[in-house]
């Protein structure tokens, strides 16, 4: 058997990449199927139901995990100035780890899991795994001139590394429209406070769990985040027309071409950078490598205390500054939300 854990206080997204990759990573080397923690699923600070909107079959209950193998998924870690964390800790910017096709039945993985190499071969399956329930599936907000915006605040909205700035769903949006000019947009968000104070004159709304789900799931046209939970919905739809990520998922803000991780590159999905251009998964790919060539191979740097100590007063003062230039631009107007 081959299986994976859920652990408390995971959220969905990550739950659900780590359920799906190893399910199909056990289906490839012809083993049976198997979770630990299962009643751990779906139950995080956004819902405590389980997962009440889907029939997911988690395979094998597996009651004690140290009757298994333990295998993690191998990790990069590539240490700049971009922020406090990656000077300390390194910043995680794997891609797929091939040895996870060389373990033995038995074993447990456990890892950020979410390359589509692991997965993208089953992706009808999928659709079968996490098909909703027909009594939480909706199709209220599938309107054809209508774009879903799936803003990550919680915890993201405190840190200008990860926190989408403004200028992303702006340029998003024009691009939107320069597909439909009367497109119009929706948030669905965790975070309704943060998404308004971010763009005030677009509705914004929390649902509960399964809504949120499927209200992506169901869009014609997405914005995404660089979070885990619009994923899925997002790569089984039937529905969507177009889907923009931010190009290199959780460095968007300060990359200068390293991916956060390159894990995220999906096939299906187009890549916006800071300045607003699109570029293709393939093109993510292509240039990343070249960036591994280059500059990118310089992965060993280390920083002192003191350092660290300046570039967090530094990321502090930046986090205010963005901050307060953002609510004065919103009070004078000086933005292209405004419609044309």
């Amino acid at each position: 058997m081959i299986g994976t854990e859920f652990l408390k206080g995971q959220g969905l997204g990550n739950q659900l990449f780590c359920y799906v990759s190893a399910r199909c990573i056990a289906k490839d080397l012809g083993c049976d199927f198997g979770t630990a923690g299962q009643e751990q699923l779906a139950v995080n600070i956004h819902s405590k139901k389980g997962m009440y909107f889907m029939d997911m079959d988690l395979g094998s209950p597996i009651l004690d995990v140290s009757d298994f193998h333990i295998y993690r998924e191998a990790e990069e870690r590539l240490y700049l100035k971009s922020c406090v964390h990656d000077m300390a800790n390194g910043c995680y910017v794997a891609g797929a780890d091939e040895n996870l096709y060389r373990i033995g039945d038995n074993t447990l993985i456990y890892g950020n899991l979410q390359a589509e190499r692991y997965f993208i071969r089953h992706k009808e399956e999928i659709k079968e795994w996490l098909k909703v329930k027909a009594e939480f599936d909706s199709y209220e907000f599938c309107r054809d001139n209508l774009c879903i915006m799936n803003v990550r605040g919680g915890e993201y909205a405190g840190n200008r590394v990860l926190f989408l700035r403004r200028k992303y769903w702006l340029d998003a949006m024009k691009y939107m429209r320069s597909l439909r000019s009367d497109m119009e947009f929706m948030i669905v968000t965790d975070d309704v406070e943060t998404a308004k104070r971010l763009l005030p004159d677009i509705p914004a709304c929390h649902f509960e769990l399964a809504k949120d789900y499927v209200t992506i799931k169901n869009a014609k046209y997405l914005i995404l985040s660089n979070s885990t939970f619009a994923f899925f919905p997002a790569f089984t739809s039937e529905t969507a027309v177009k889907i923009i990520a931010p190009k290199y998922w959780a460095r968007h803000n300060v990359s200068d071409g390293y991916w956060a991780s390159e894990q995220n590159i999906y096939e299906d999905f187009m890549y916006q950078d800071k300045k607003g251009r699109l570029f293709t998964a393939r093109e993510c790919v292509e240039e990343l490598e070249e960036y591994k060539e280059g500059k990118g191979s310089r992965r060993n740097v280390s920083y002192g205390q003191m350092s660290i100590k300046i570039k967090t007063a530094e990321d502090r003062f930046m986090y205010y500054t963005d901050k307060a230039a953002g609510k004065v631009g919103r009070l004078l107007g000086f933005d292209h939300l405004r419609k044309r």
